[in-house]
């Protein structure tokens, strides 16, 4: 029988879709479900976007350019100039959703068996785009006990060695919601110009901050345009995430030239969904400030639901939509796929994203779940009410 690669066989499942038979087997009950496991937003895509594609005009469904459709490229980097982030449609390739610009980004800066540090949590895919990659994740925890911030840059630096090739970071984070401060940012960019390493900056939840919270992005420090890669996506931006477009953008001028390479090696990025990004980039800044509102009253709502929970420890978010929360249960994984399988509350239960798989250190976070506020504030009060009344009975093994 032929056998199947090391590679495939070392993919890890995601945590955030794997337990997705259980629920099915919950719907076949007629139990309702509450998603709390998925960053799919329940907000309206612009409608612009929608009669862009609707509107197209083509008689032929064409390849696009490898590197995306240069007038989008143009106005992406307008985008950029808005945000006090300056290049140019040059620097910019436009890819399949944000994960084929991460999977860009490592099969550019890394050999097999190189290594990049992340802090953790980290999102989970990370492992999986390493794994792809044949690079080494080397993890540096940050702990819910300081909200998830930044680990102090001594943790990074005794982990450099001559195989590392970038620091990666998610910010705002996705698990955690932090937002990096400029302070933050700039110890990195130090840290990273010291030992000649890339910094890569997942920012796909950029105008997702609360509280009055500002983003600094890593393309606004000045001196780092040799160092710095930032990836990006319209998917919750725009709540397009079956759009899958993003991009990879640098200053660099060779790595840029090499990610051209991968994104000629897969042809171009889908040209409907190009047309609706474009189109996206026009919608207006209420649009924005209703949803940023919206985010925000969820977040609130959500933590203070948990807090009432006892035994519960939460990451204050101040990014992103969504939380790690902490449970009194022994095994997030049991726990959620119990949820599923055996527990509902009138009829309704839960699905919750097991914690652990956001670490690549083994042992951690098995006690907590991350949670997406991507759902009504009536629903996120029926969810947690829910996991509380769970929690109330579950044998914890």
């Amino acid at each position: 029988m032929p056998s199947i690669s090391t590679k495939g066989a070392q993919m890890p499942e995601s945590p955030i879709r794997k337990l997705v038979p259980f629920a099915e087997r919950a719907y076949k009950q007629n139990k309702k479900v509450y998603h709390l496991n998925i960053g799919q937003p329940d907000i309206q895509t612009p409608q612009i976007a929608l009669d862009a594609v609707s509107h197209h005009g083509l008689s032929v469904l064409a390849y696009s350019r490898s590197e995306g459709s240069e007038q989008y490229r143009e106005k992406i980097a307008a985008y950029y100039k808005r945000k006090s982030i300056d290049v140019n449609a040059q620097d910019i390739v436009v890819t399949t959703g944000g994960s084929e610009a991460l999977l860009f980004a490592m099969g550019c800066v890394c050999n097999a068996d190189d290594e990049i540090i992340i802090p953790e949590p980290f999102y989970a895919n990370y492992n999986g785009f390493a794994r792809a990659n044949d690079v080494t994740v080397v993890p540096v925890v940050s702990r819910i006990e300081d909200n998830f911030a930044l680990p102090p840059i001594a943790d990074f630096e005794k982990h450099i060695s001559p195989k590392t090739k970038a620091i990666l970071i998610c910010n705002p984070g996705n698990p955690t919601g932090y937002l990096y401060s400029k302070q933050e940012i700039q110890s990195l960019v130090a840290l990273v110009k010291k030992h000649d390493l890339f910094l890569i900056a997942d920012e796909v939840y950029r105008e997702f901050t609360y509280d009055g919270q500002q983003h600094y992005s890593i393309m606004q420090e000045p001196g780092l345009e040799e160092h710095a890669i930032l990836i990006d996506s319209v998917s919750k931006r725009y709540s397009m995430c079956g759009a899958r477009i993003g991009c990879l953008v640098s200053k660099n001028k060779a790595l840029i030239a090499t990610a051209l390479k991968f994104a000629q090696a897969r042809l171009s990025p889908p040209t409907f969904a190009q047309i609706a990004s474009e189109a996206a980039l026009e919608t207006s800044q209420s649009y924005f400030d209703e949803v940023i509102t919206e985010y925000q009253q969820r977040r609130d709502t959500l933590v203070t639901e948990l807090q009432k929970i006892p035994g519960v420890t939460i990451g204050q978010p101040k990014g992103a939509f969504y939380c790690i929360a902490q449970l009194p249960v022994n095994n997030s994984d049991d726990f959620a796929q119990w949820l599923l399988e055996s527990f509902d509350l009138n009829g309704e239960t839960v699905m919750v994203a097991p914690a652990a798989g956001f670490y690549s250190s083994p042992g951690i976070g098995l006690n907590q779940v991350r949670i997406a506020y991507v759902l009504n504030k009536e629903s996120l009060i029926k969810a947690v009410a829910i996991i509380k009344a769970a929690l109330e009975i579950y044998p914890n093994p």
